[in-house]
């Protein structure tokens, strides 16, 4: 039995949303028959899109073959054939539209960061709670083929006990005076909800959580290293958000990780991002694709003379870590885990609660660069809401 699952999904103009979570996701689930339920039926997502901008979206809905396209969407939520709620707006509209969505009895996904503060990522994770309704926050990178490969090295024991974890993230984005900038303009305006500490830390908290350790406590200097740039009208403006964040993590077990993110870095290195990972037994770096390994055996004897070339080739003595079969996109593979949680109740941990955990270090992450200062990581729990809260909210 086929069963058609109405989606609204809201804000999928943006770059992200349509090439990820439209075209790479839903639709690439539609286009292989669905997904196949244990009591042996068939969901096929049937995509709703809804959006601010009445050219964009119906633009969108026929460019890719939808037929129902709103603006409204209140009334796309009052439709019962939707039975879930996505969201991949810009920030500081997610609350809102989750909140109403969760009112309407629709079980919620949505891109992260959840909300601009903490407070409002705890109201609609207790609200949806207290709902009853199912809610997924996207945590796309836990599914990457690279970090696939180093989460399989970390459960199998390889590097003994780990000691460190070390990231580099970014890359140039354009100011937009010579070269067109390649990310929007309100991601650099924090007004807007732009901010790479607020963007980037919620990646890092569920990473770190979930490959080594539950984070601990962070320190974090922020930078605002292009104070200048040009919208895409070409119309210069004031970047008040920071586009580069230096973070340093204690994570339980002792092991201790940082990780730069920036708009403002040049590559030099083999992937977008790279994480490595050092053990009493071995090391690995993963990035978004590839991994590889050094074990204790292969490592070579460095010894610092400035004086005389290097005899090591560095590089020669680590090793690839087999792909075992072609892997699927991690957007889409997730989505598949949701709607399989929402349709059949499959186990699915990385909810709304999750995402509240991302903006809260990022929010600590935002007190240490202004207070620069440690600050401790407090445990996030679910909280009953009243019944009058609940209707508050």
């Amino acid at each position: 039995m086929v069963r058609n699952v109405g989606i609204v999904m809201n804000g999928v103009t943006g770059r992200m949303g349509t090439r990820q979570h439209l075209e790479r996701s839903v639709l690439a689930i539609r286009e292989q028959g669905g997904i196949l339920l244990p009591d042996g039926d068939v969901a096929v997502p049937e995509p709703i899109l809804v959006g601010r901008n009445e050219k964009k979206v119906r633009s969108l809905a026929e460019a890719r073959g939808i037929e129902r396209w709103s603006t409204d969407l209140e009334k796309s939520l009052a439709d019962p054939e939707v039975e879930i709620y996505f969201d991949s707006q810009t920030t500081t509209r997610r609350t809102e539209a989750v909140r109403a969505a969760i009112g309407a009895g629709k079980h919620v996904y949505c891109e992260k960061p959840t909300a601009t503060n903490l407070d409002e990522a705890l109201e609609i994770s207790h609200l949806a709670r207290k709902r009853g309704v199912k809610n997924g926050v996207v945590q796309d990178k836990l599914f990457l083929p690279g970090l696939l490969k180093l989460k399989r090295l970390v459960d199998g024991g390889y590097f003994g006990r780990i000691l460190s974890v070390r990231g580099e993230f970014g890359y140039w984005v354009f100011d937009g005076y010579d070269r067109p900038a390649q990310r929007p303009s309100w991601n650099y305006r924090e007004e807007e909800g732009g901010g790479i500490i607020l963007d980037m830390l919620c990646h890092w908290r569920y990473v770190l959580d979930n490959l080594f350790g539950d984070v601990r406590s962070v320190s974090c200097l922020g930078a605002t290293h292009l104070p200048r740039r040009r919208d895409e009208a070409g119309e210069p403006y004031e970047a008040t958000a920071d586009d580069a964040a230096y973070a340093t993590f204690e994570l339980a077990g002792g092991i201790v990780a940082h990780i730069n993110s920036s708009w403002c870095v040049r590559v030099n290195r083999d992937e977008l991002f790279e994480l490595q990972v050092d053990g009493t037994q071995g090391s690995a770096v993963a990035g978004l694709r590839d991994c590889k390994t050094q074990h204790g055996e292969n490592t070579p004897k460095a010894i610092w003379n400035p004086d005389l070339p290097d005899p090591n080739d560095y590089r020669s003595r680590w090793l690839d870590v087999p792909q075992d079969e072609d892997p699927d996109n991690a957007f889409k593979i997730q989505w598949e885990k949701y709607l399989r949680h929402v349709l059949a109740g499959e186990p699915f941990p990385y909810d709304l609660l999750e995402g509240a955990k991302g903006v809260q270090l990022a929010e600590l992450g935002l007190r240490s660069w202004r207070e620069r200062r440690w600050f401790e990581v407090p445990e996030l729990e679910y909280s009953v809401m009243s019944e009058k809260e609940v209707d508050r909210a």
